[in-house]
């Protein structure tokens, strides 16, 4: 079944040492586009990520944001750093010389400045692993969100090569009314003016009118197009691209039965194909 390059998707875990959570989102884009934000800690795991976001998806612009909220643990220790807070008093001394006495400073502010207060390193391995698990089960989501979408996408291009096929029965049994009605305003416009139309000549007029009315080519190039497209969408792969360039000849087929109506219902066929065609292509940029 195709799928949409539209999708999103959000997974969550708590865990002792924090909070991890992955959202997905992606819109329609020429090639797979994968960009992932993440703090610097979880860098280390930015590969595989890739490898796995590539297995699964095939086009479409995807972002990919990890949230990390760490929490302290019962056992982590803070370690003051005396040198650095000396260092710290040392300034404070220097700007107090040259400006003049400072007030009191806050002890809890003294404590926020960075590298005089320091915890110790936890092991960083569980929470790469555990946001690498999320990560695929988030993928895991987000791949049958954009299934879903092209399955609704799949249903909606059916109907229109239904409609399509419709139009094309309908040109087809009103061709021969129209060549037929042709050859009659002929014969009548030769009576008109009084004229006799020898039959090898008419048969000669007949013949390069029904060569140049003739749409039959048109209607089944535009039959086996659509075959194509039904065949595409119940195929398990990217087609998006196939798909674009079906709609591009079915386009064209249309345009040229416009070009050689010279019937108003025939016309009027034409210009609903053209329609229909359109809503398709649109649907079509969305598909991977």
């Amino acid at each position: 079944m195709i799928r949409s390059m539209t999708g999103y998707a959000r997974a969550e875990v708590q865990k002792p040492w924090g909070r991890l959570s992955w959202e997905l989102r992606s819109v329609n884009h020429r090639y797979l586009d994968l960009q992932l934000k993440m703090p610097e800690e979880f860098r280390a795991i930015e590969n595989e990520l890739r490898v796995l976001a590539g297995a699964r998806l095939g086009r479409g612009k995807v972002e990919c944001g990890l949230r990390f909220n760490r929490e302290a643990q019962a056992d982590e220790k803070l370690q003051l750093d005396v040198g650095r807070l000396r260092q710290l008093r040392e300034a404070m001394d220097a700007v107090s010389h040259e400006c003049g006495p400072l007030t009191a400073t806050d002890p809890i502010r003294l404590l926020s400045f960075p590298g005089v207060l320091r915890q110790e390193q936890a092991d960083f391995a569980p929470m790469l692993a555990e946001a690498k698990a999320l990560f695929e089960r988030a993928l895991e989501d987000f791949s049958a969100t954009r299934g879903r979408e092209g399955e609704r996408l799949g249903h909606f291009l059916t109907e229109r090569t239904v409609a399509l096929a419709e139009l094309v029965a309908k040109v087809r049994e009103r061709h021969p009314q129209v060549r037929d009605q042709w050859l009659q305003k002929l014969r009548s416009r030769c009576a008109e003016l009084g004229v006799e139309i020898e039959p090898q000549r008419l048969a000669q007029e007949t013949a390069l009118a029904a060569t140049r009315l003739d749409v039959e080519e048109e209607m089944s190039r535009l039959l086996s197009h659509l075959e194509e497209v039904k065949q595409a969408c119940a195929r398990g792969e990217s087609v998006g691209r196939r798909l674009d360039f079906l709609m591009q000849e079915l386009n064209r087929e249309a345009n040229t039965l416009s070009s050689k109506s010279q019937d108003a219902e025939i016309t009027r066929c034409a210009v609903e194909m053209k329609v229909i065609i359109e809503q398709m292509r649109e649907q079509v940029q969305n598909i991977e």
